[in-house]
């Protein structure tokens, strides 16, 4: 885990941007890609990495799994800085600390944790997909308005 994993922080679009720029410089060294595909890319990546803006939002949680079909229903989102989010489903609370392209999700009921995993989320626009991988579980987050925070 980077240092600014640990503290919380995840790496500056521009950083993100500049490693897909070095990974894709290398690809097309190679002869893999060439320069268009490389700049299409770069800008993919910049433009799918970044979160909507911090705050809270009205959302819809949508979960699918291999046996069940795809439920949805309202949830609150807060987006904060770096890209971390907390999805709040009634008492239960998805919060995904992010580090670049991975994330932590801690999920808990009231006080008590009551699972915890690895994931690789993608924003695209105002959506957010995450899965927890070891139970083959997806979850889709749409944003909708922005909402005033509680007191």
């Amino acid at each position: 885990m980077s240092r600014a994993a640990a503290h919380g922080r995840a790496a500056p679009a521009s950083l993100r941007t500049a490693m897909a720029l070095a990974v894709g410089a290398f690809a097309s060294a190679v002869g893999a890609v060439d320069a268009a595909s490389l700049a299409q890319a770069a800008a993919a990546a910049s433009a799918a990495a970044a979160p909507p803006a911090a705050g809270r939002y009205a959302a819809t949680l949508c979960v699918a799994n291999a046996t069940q079909p795809r439920s949805c229903g309202p949830a609150e989102a807060e987006v904060r800085g770096g890209g971390a989010v907390d999805v709040r489903v009634s008492d239960i609370v998805y919060r995904l600390a992010t580090s670049g392209t991975a994330a932590v999700v801690v999920v808990t009921q009231g006080q008590m944790m009551i699972d915890v995993f690895d994931t690789g989320p993608q924003w695209v626009g105002r959506s957010l997909s995450f899965v927890d991988a070891e139970k083959q579980v997806r979850y889709e987050l749409e944003l909708g308005e922005r909402t005033p925070r509680r007191r």
